[in-house]
């Protein structure tokens, strides 16, 4: 089992840039694939980034493919997502989730595990 904590969230203004992370508990951390999703207000929960286990492969949401990066640091547990760009309309709280595979998947019942989610608000 593995508790992710998120961090790094808060106001920016357009265009503007934040870096998120989610530091995860356990000595396993590696054995997981790790994804970002985030949900706006009265919108369903969407898919952002997704990466292996080590690192190797990444996919994106095309609408933030060219402006997020999602990144690993295994040795500290942690999974990053740098947010350039920023845009209003990427206003939401930001999950991460994890899942024990090496697998990546959009699809947000895919992942076993969430962490309790940081907001970005991004003002025009």
């Amino acid at each position: 089992q593995v508790q992710l904590v998120e961090s790094g969230g808060g106001l920016v203004q357009a265009g503007g840039s934040l870096r998120l992370s989610c530091a995860a508990s356990g000595r396993t951390f590696s054995s997981y694939a790790m994804g970002w999703f985030r949900q706006a207000p009265g919108k369903e929960r969407e898919f952002v980034a997704s990466i292996t286990r080590s690192g190797g492969n990444t996919y994106y949401a095309d609408s933030v493919k060219g402006r997020f990066t999602i990144f690993r640091d295994n040795a500290k547990n942690t999974v990053y997502l740098q947010m350039n760009s920023l845009k209003p309309e990427d206003t939401a709280v930001y999950y991460c989730a994890a899942v024990r595979t090496n697998t990546i998947s959009t699809m947000v019942r895919y992942y076993d595990y969430w962490g309790q989610g940081t907001q970005v608000t991004v003002s025009s």
